[in-house]
Order: C-alpha cells, then structure tokens, then sequence
C-alpha cells in the first residue's frame, strides 16, 4: 500500500494523525508531508529519542521503560497514548527501536516495536507489535516508515469493530 492510499483513508475517515517517532527519526511524518493536501490530515509529529524526552513529552513511565527496556511494545504503546493525550488527533503511529547494525541489549539490530491508537467513540484503543527489518540504518528507518503507515487502516478497522489489544 503507498503512502497516498494511506494519507486518502486518513482523509475518507476524517482523521487527525500525530506520530511519536525514535527509531524512525520523523520519516513517518516526512513520508505524509510528500503528498500534496496531507497538511489536513496531519496534527504533529514527535521525535523522542532519549528516555527523558519520552517521559517528558509523552509521560512514558520511568517503570514502563526500566522492566522493559526502550525497545519494547510497552513504551510503543504509552507514547502512542501520550502522543493522543496531548493532541486533538484520532490516530497516533509510535515507534522505538534500532534501526542499526549492532544487537543491543540481548535486542537484535532491526527490532522495531510500533503503537497504534486510536480514539473511537470517545474510548481509546491501542494496537503493539515488534517487527525485525534488515539493511542499513537507513533502509530500515524507512521501512518501518512504510510499514507503520501500512498497517493504520487495518488496525483502524478493527478498533472501529471495538477490538483493541
């Protein structure tokens, strides 16, 4: 699926995205910005590398982040859910990974861990996994761009049918 199919289905749905970006770097955001009239779909775009800036700017728990490591769908999903906490957007895209050559941690080079959340009907629902990429820094920032984008209306459609894991 291109960005564009993802930036109309924002648009079809009257949806308002922030995205809380590390291992990615922005790219999410710097991918929609291509597409001419994305401006209206898009609220903001956090990039939060460091724990402090995630605690600071998104409220991810010093807890959350030291019994699970950065690199995990639990701080994927509290800065997803801080990224809608303090915006009006109806979609947050989180990402924390690394998106380099070198395992860290016993965390293999490549893992991304992605948070999608959504605000239906006045509840929030929150979707996480891990994914593994390969190439260089680079190539694997943007596929997870890609693969984040990607993967929105799918998870939209099932929090529309009340899901949410």
């Amino acid at each position: 699926m291109s960005v564009e199919v993802t930036v109309e289905y924002l648009r079809k749905h009257a949806l308002m995205l922030t995205t809380a970006e590390s291992c990615t770097a922005g790219q999410i955001i710097a991918l929609i910005a291509q597409v001419p009239g994305s401006g209206e779909v898009v609220e903001c775009g956090y990039v939060v590398y460091s724990p402090e800036a995630k605690q600071r700017l998104l409220g991810v728990s010093a807890k959350t982040i030291a019994n699970f490591n950065l690199t995990s769908v639990e701080v994927a999903r509290e800065m997803a859910l801080g990224a809608l906490r303090d915006s009006p957007a109806t979609v947050a895209i989180a990402t924390t990974g690394l998106c380099g050559e070198e395992d860290v941690d016993g965390i293999p080079a490549g893992t991304v861990c992605f948070a999608w959340g959504f605000v239906v009907d006045g509840r929030t629902c929150i979707f996480a996994l891990k994914e593994r990429f390969f190439g260089d820094r680079q190539s694997m920032q943007h596929q997870a761009a890609h693969y984040a984008l990607e993967m929105l209306p799918g998870f939209h459609k099932r929090a529309q049918d009340g899901e949410s894991r």
